[in-house]
């Protein structure tokens, strides 16, 4: 599918990823002076990743661990005051710490399981290390571009239409407006007086511009089959009633701009980079998998991406 119209993301790509107001009244704007311009605050001093913000059993907790843990905790934290969060991290650091001590001195830290878990992590953070500093850092502006101009080539024209409609319940009530229509009366004015559709009611059942595929099936067929400035002389029916629709205007559509999609573009160039290392990594190692049911379904999965 075209990177025009799917938005991906680091955490969207799963698996292989997922390891890794106020306002102003216009009375008020006209009678209140404006308010002089804040100075702006000093930019705050850079604080040195080494300094010791606190000491839990001799052991020193820096300003570098701090910044992490507020990192790793951060949806914890997402519904506190900004002024709260630095305190909340430092405490859950302290929390952590302690009870990673007493885990310590109790064994736990021998336990199978618990190391099986610990080289896991260790493996998942060195995955994630190694998507971020040999996959994503690497990827050009150059490379970006020439992915979208690719997008762009590859993504066939398409057409879109400039629409209005008439909904009734029956087709008698639509049959009439039709004939209404052929003696003259005005498209918009019969919308707003007759469409049970909210949104018409007072746009003179204006649709705006849509693409194929983007209104139910019987709908768009109808509305791409039209000239422009004619409506349909036979009631259209959909799940929601009968139609009568006209057509104000046609043309090709134009593909978004890059500024609008360039995120998006990235991703796919992350993406293909990405899955690219990983077949490389992956021919030059030796994997074994006896169960003959399980090897297939990996390979099965393996041959997908």
């Amino acid at each position: 599918m075209s990177l025009l119209f799917r938005r991906a993301s680091l955490a969207g790509l799963g698996l292989a990823f997922g390891l890794s107001a106020f306002s102003l009244s216009p009375l008020m704007a006209q009678e209140a002076a404006p308010a002089p311009a804040a100075a702006a605050a000093p930019a705050p001093a850079p604080v040195d990743p080494n300094t010791v913000i606190a000491t839990i059993n001799g052991q020193p907790l820096t300003e570098a661990d701090l910044v992490l843990a507020e990192g790793e905790l951060s949806q914890q934290f997402a519904q506190l005051p900004p002024e709260q969060r630095r305190a909340a991290a430092l405490s859950a650091a302290i929390e952590i710490r302690v009870m990673a001590a007493q885990a310590v001195t109790t064994g736990l830290d021998k336990d199978p399981d618990f190391q099986r878990r610990m080289a896991f992590l260790q493996q998942r953070a060195l995955h994630g290390e190694m998507v971020e500093k040999g996959v994503v850092d690497k990827v050009t502006d150059a490379e970006v571009r020439a992915r979208y101009d690719q997008e762009i080539a590859n993504t066939p024209p398409t057409n879109e239409v400039h629409a209005r409609h008439i909904l009734v319940k029956t087709k008698e009530e639509a049959e009439a407006i039709i004939k209404q229509l052929d003696g003259g009366a005005d498209f918009q004015k019969l919308a707003n007086e007759h469409t049970s559709d909210p949104s018409g009611k007072t746009s003179g059942g204006d649709l705006g511009w849509f693409g194929p595929g983007q209104m139910v099936p019987e709908f768009d067929k109808a509305a791409f089959a039209l000239e422009v400035g004619k409506y349909t002389k036979q009631p259209v029916q959909s799940q929601f009633g009968w139609h009568v629709i006209k057509l104000e205007d046609k043309r090709t559509k134009q593909p978004p701009a890059f500024d609008d999609v360039k995120d998006q573009a990235k991703q796919a160039v992350i993406r293909d980079k990405y899955f690219a290392l990983v077949k490389s990594l992956r021919a030059g190692a030796k994997v074994e998998i006896p169960d003959a049911n399980l090897k297939k379904a990996v390979d099965t999965l393996e041959s997908a991406k």
